[in-house]
């Protein structure tokens, strides 16, 4: 009898990316196997994200998608995880009565089981815990990619901001411990991996759980011991949490990428307080400007929200004020999107859609002049690009391949006779420039074949079986910490 088969369609974050990673190593732990490009999955499971304001109806109408093919096939079970799974619970159920597993974001070891429970008593089975059952890091996780991997340094979030909803399907922040965090990076680099990306709701307020203000920038350090790792990066801090031991590691470590996601939401310090971030717009721009000057090359992107209640002209021309400040080489822009049981959610001076509209067609104009201008002072130059599989939509119809500078950018290059790829390292000269993007049509300078490119090119991706959850190692701060106030990324 040939094995079920599953699929996971995940939506929203890197953190549920990864999820859905520690997902696939649950099911095929239990027997499952990855349903075929033209096959019909015995299992479906949605990983969910609750942060937009549309999280509902896209899952409901994918949902309902499914009916008839759960109708024609009544063994087919259709799971649903994750943070609207966390959020409306017994809901999906009675909207959706065709689901026969619900679970959130605190036990998504318990699938495999939940879905033979389902099975064997013929009804939905429902299981939302409110706090942690186990440390994600302690599940198997089958990797997407044979070269790059995300591991996450803590889960859950200490911060209150009022448009976020996060913190309340996420939990408070737990920390795993270093040690165990390294053994997982050494583990996946043995594997072929050559690039991580370290994953936190807040990360580099790791240490709180266990007293340490400056355990990111150790562990930044650590990772730079890690023979074979060719590139760290981290995704996404808070202002508040970012200090010059962070920057100092950024910049003395070398396999520290000089690429940095610091979200703004907005330059307003009015919308800052309401929002509950903990810092204003001059220290922002102090940390941009400490970033740069010890990385003169950094490439910083950001995040910022359109029309948060009580936005006023003023209080927008702020924002792009500060976007024009900071010079970013990209920005994930989002019109403010009413969450129930978010403080923002109550608030009076909602702004009406189509000024929210408008603005938000300002602000990406202005973003846009900014990257093509910083991506224009690129052309001629030579990147180190490791290449990738997916980045570029239309590489088939242009005979390119695609892959990331150490900087974060999007490289598409021409890769002519040499035989490159995904996993490879490749140096090429920039010979045009795009808001978004960059294009190298001339050869490949330099080409380095990895064991991640053979892996690739053999179709083998790693699979880790999990970390237990121990005590923190790195213990006190030598010195004081600076005093700091409340708030998060999310």
């Amino acid at each position: 009898m040939s094995a079920r088969t599953y699929e996971v369609r995940t939506y929203g974050c890197q953190m549920n990316v990864h999820d859905s990673e520690r997902l696939a190593g649950l099911l095929e732990d239990a027997g499952y196997a990855p349903v075929g490009a033209d096959g019909n999955p015995d299992v479906v499971v949605f990983n969910t994200c609750a942060v937009r304001e549309n999280a509902d109806n896209k899952l409901y109408g994918n949902l309902g998608h499914l009916r008839p093919a759960k109708l024609a096939n009544p063994g087919m079970q259709i799971a649903v995880g994750g943070c609207l799974a966390q959020k409306d619970k017994q809901t999906i159920v009675d909207r959706a009565p065709w689901v026969d597993v619900v679970f959130g974001t605190h036990n998504i070891g318990s699938l495999p089981a939940l879905l033979e429970r389902a099975r064997h008593n013929e009804r939905a089975e429902v299981e939302i815990l409110e706090s942690l059952e186990v440390f994600p890091s302690t599940l198997p996780a089958k990797r997407d990619s044979a070269y790059s991997a995300w591991v996450s340094i803590s889960v859950g979030c200490n911060n209150t901001c009022t448009f976020c909803i996060v913190p309340s399907l996420r939990g408070k922040e737990r920390d795993r411990r270093p040690g165990e965090i390294l053994a997982e990076v050494k583990a996946l680099v043995d594997e072929g991996v050559s690039e991580v990306t370290l994953l936190g709701q807040n990360v580099n307020s790791y240490g709180v759980e266990f007293g340490d203000r400056f355990a990111f920038g150790k562990l930044l350090r650590a990772c730079g011991e890690i023979d074979g790792l060719d590139r760290v990066r981290f995704t996404s801090p808070h202002p508040r949490d970012f200090t010059d031991d962070v920057i100092a590691a950024m910049a003395e470590t070398p396999n520290v990428c000089h690429s940095l996601h610091m979200p703004l939401q907005s330059g307003s310090d009015r919308v800052l307080a309401a929002m509950r971030r903990s810092y204003r717009s001059k220290r922002y721009l102090g940390i941009l400007e400490r970033v740069r000057e010890a990385m003169p090359d950094a490439a910083i992107t950001t995040d910022i929200i359109v029309g948060f209640p009580g936005e006023t002209e003023a209080d927008f021309q702020a924002t792009l004020d500060v976007v024009a400040a900071s010079r970013f080489s990209g920005a994930f822009t989002f019109q403010y999107s009413k969450r129930p049981g978010t403080p923002a959610a109550v608030l009076d001076e909602q702004v009406p859609k189509q000024v929210v509209q408008e603005r938000y067609e300002r602000l990406v104009a202005l973003q846009e002049d900014i990257s093509w201008s910083l991506n224009k002072e690129l052309v001629g130059r030579t990147v180190e690009v490791l290449v990738a599989a997916g980045e570029g939509r239309k590489d088939a119809d242009t005979h390119r391949m695609s892959g990331r500078g150490r900087d974060g950018r999007l490289v598409h290059f021409t890769p002519g006779a040499a035989a490159v790829r995904p996993g490879d390292v490749v140096d090429v000269r920039i010979t045009y420039a795009a808001p978004h993007h960059l294009v190298a049509d001339g050869d490949v300078l330099a080409h380095r074949r990895t064991v991640a490119g053979d892996r690739h090119e053999a179709g083998i991706r790693p699979k880790t079986s999990g970390v237990t959850l121990g005590l923190p190692s790195f213990g006190k701060p030598a010195t004081p910490a600076e005093p700091t106030g409340g708030c998060a990324v999310r």
